[in-house]
């Protein structure tokens, strides 16, 4: 994720555009995870069925910070590089469960606990599909 993309506000491009359909979509998905909780960009791709792990992060990198971006992550739970310690803020701040790191990982930042963290859906939004 660019530090444009997470620092811009609204959900456009630089152009003042409309978002591609797909990536408002993606964008809507993020919006829905509960605090705490974490979906991968996998998953993502699944409860749209339609696209892969690669075209949401490049959404999401784009234009993810018109959303929770932090909710969106990698499925083996290390922060997104270059952006840790915001990352690691907001899922302290949510209660978002974390493992501690090892002695061995690179700055010793902890990870996402994915068994806990990650969220399928259950609790959709009415109407959703």
């Amino acid at each position: 994720m660019s530090e444009q993309s997470l620092d811009g506000g609204g959900r456009g491009d630089q152009r003042g555009d409309a978002l591609p359909e797909y990536a408002e979509r993606v964008l809507d998905v993020a919006e829905l995870i509960p605090p705490g909780r974490v979906m991968t960009y996998g998953d993502v791709a699944e409860w749209l069925e339609e696209g892969g792990p690669r075209q949401v992060g490049r959404v999401m990198a784009l234009y993810g910070g018109a959303v929770p971006w932090w909710r969106v992550v990698r499925a083996d739970g290390v922060l997104l590089p270059g952006h840790e310690q915001r990352a690691l803020g907001h899922y302290r701040e949510e209660g978002t469960p974390l493992k501690a790191a090892s002695r061995a990982a690179e700055g010793h930042l902890p990870r996402l606990d994915m068994r806990r963290a990650r969220w399928d859906g259950g609790e959709r939004a009415e109407g959703h599909t």
